[in-house]
């Protein structure tokens, strides 16, 4: 059974090195997060404009607020977090324990159509922003238990490509049970693949999904369906979690360290030259990739012709994802985290040529190469933030408990960031004039999303790369740091060793 084991610093090098089945049930403890979130990027726009018909106003504030509520949980987590008390069970199972079942309960609802029409926003409203803080508070802790399965740098880095190639496998899964379910939500006989070039008002105003007025609707229940299945995929989680990976009390830090009070820490954080220029340029490369998950099925139904062939695309991107995370591991392995960031910037040019020349075969080209670019994006931030850490240890070796600030402000950032993009996308196709459940939008709503999902990813990957450029901390830096910190630590035992020999004789 799961629990938590403290190791003594003099402990062996075996004793810290992990087993490929704690490394699996870390990486598949993490996956229902992005099950859930990889259904809400790519179905949750479109479920509220053509299945929930609210208004794409109403639907930015949704998708807005909902990122809000997150971003702020995060260092109110953080806070709590490092405060925690050590627990038969660790410090930081015990929070993701608790709030699982409301997760998937929120999870839910936020799925459901309730039998109201004039409050519906503030339902979608109140259970995204559950949603989403209820993800904060396991996110939070789960991806700081990072520093608390080993001190090994290369046993991080593996345990974090095992947690991404599992995370991008559970993104897959999420989009694809997602898309299969709901598919015939979306599929209308009444609109053709390729209108007529004579196309009147009439046309662009037929209607092509029912105004589902009640909650036994056919778009409703299938919606409701997919999400009491990855409700499932959550406790399947959290069990696997629980029962295959040990928590360590604080491996990382000296034994006599006292913990940093939270706004010194905040405040310490956010003056580390290498942590702000990642976070600075993930930010803005994590709100492109949110651009292109949450517009591209409207993009694929509304502007490209492509309506019969979304849900293959989504799961072309996402198996081109997965499957290429061990090849981004190996890149980064060998020429370097830096380098093989440059990877990012694959898609953008495939992206421009869908949008300029809409076709079937190009479009599953893009699909495959964005999920080349995905899979980058997604390893490269969580692998390189042990690095930071361990370099602000190496830089303040006598405070603890560091490691949820620096986590939970990095989400908080991505999240803030992703959730302002997405309400000014949402809110754009409300100024162009977006109407839900019609054959065949405007040419502005056309031209909208060509823009949202071509030109403003590729410009904000561009300045995150060159912020990225700057990032301070390299491969020979790396083994610097990790050669330094174990002297401390060898230092340290040392000088208790000799503190407790003197008491012994001294009695």
């Amino acid at each position: 059974m799961a629990g938590a084991a403290r190791d003594t610093p003099a402990g062996q090098e075996e004793e810290h090195r992990l087993s490929i089945c704690s490394k699996l049930c870390y990486a598949i403890g993490g996956a229902p997060n992005q099950v859930a979130g990889s259904a809400a990027a790519f179905f949750l726009q479109i479920y509220l404009l053509d299945i929930a018909h609210i208004t794409p106003f109403h639907a930015s504030l949704v998708l807005f607020v909902g990122k809000a509520s997150g971003a702020f949980t995060d260092p109110v987590a953080g806070f709590f977090i490092s405060k925690s008390r050590w627990t038969r069970i660790g410090r930081l199972m015990p929070w993701m324990l608790a709030c699982t079942p409301f997760t998937v309960v929120s999870y839910f609802f936020m799925w459901y159509l309730p039998p109201f029409v004039s409050g519906r926003a503030a339902w979608y409203v109140t259970f995204n922003c559950l949603f989403q803080a209820l993800t904060t508070l396991f996110q939070v802790p789960y991806s700081a238990l990072t520093m608390f399965l080993s001190t090994d740098q290369k046993d991080r880095d593996s345990a974090t490509a095992y947690r991404m190639t599992m995370e991008v496998l559970g993104t897959l899964i999420g989009a694809a049970l997602q898309g299969q379910i709901v598919a015939s939500a979306h599929v209308s006989h009444h609109c053709t693949v390729n209108p007529p070039v004579n196309t009147t008002d009439s046309w662009h105003d037929t209607t092509s999904i029912p105004d589902p007025s009640d909650i036994l609707s056919h778009q409703a229940k299938v919606y409701m369906i997919a999400a009491g299945v990855i409700g499932g995929v959550y406790l399947l989680g959290i069990v696997v979690l629980f029962l295959g990976v040990k928590e360590k009390d604080d491996p990382y830090a000296l034994s006599s360290d006292r913990a940093i009070p939270f706004c010194k820490g905040l405040g310490l954080t956010m003056k580390h030259g290498p942590y702000v220029k990642l976070t600075a340029s993930f930010l803005l490369i994590s709100t492109a990739v949110q651009l292109e998950q949450s517009n591209f099925v409207l993009f694929c139904t509304q502007a490209s012709g492509l309506r019969n062939h979304f849900q293959y695309l989504v799961v072309t991107i996402l198996v081109s994802a997965a499957v290429s995370v061990p090849f981004w591991q190996k890149i980064l392995q060998r020429f370097g985290k830096k380098c093989a960031a440059c990877g990012i910037s694959w898609m953008i040019p495939f992206a421009v040529m869908l949008v300029t020349i809409p076709n079937l075969i190009l479009a599953y080209l893009v699909a495959f190469v964005s999920g080349l670019s995905i899979a980058a994006s997604l390893l490269l931030p969580w692998s390189m933030l042990p690095d930071v850490v361990d370099n602000f240890r190496l830089q303040n070796p006598h405070g603890k408990g560091q490691e949820t600030i620096f986590y939970s402000s990095y989400v908080f950032f991505t999240k803030m960031s992703a959730g302002i993009g997405l309400g000014i996308s949402a809110a754009g196709l409300e100024f162009t004039g977006y109407k839900p459940g019609i054959c065949r939008q405007s040419d502005d709503v056309i031209l909208t999303l060509k823009i949202l999902i071509g030109a403003v990813p590729g410009i904000l990957i561009f300045m995150g790369l060159f912020i990225l450029f700057f990032y301070p901390i390299t491969e020979q830096s790396r083994k610097e740091t990790k050669l330094a910190l174990e002297e401390l630590r060898r230092s340290h035992q040392s000088t208790e060793n000799l503190d407790d020999h003197k008491k012994d004789t001294s009695v």
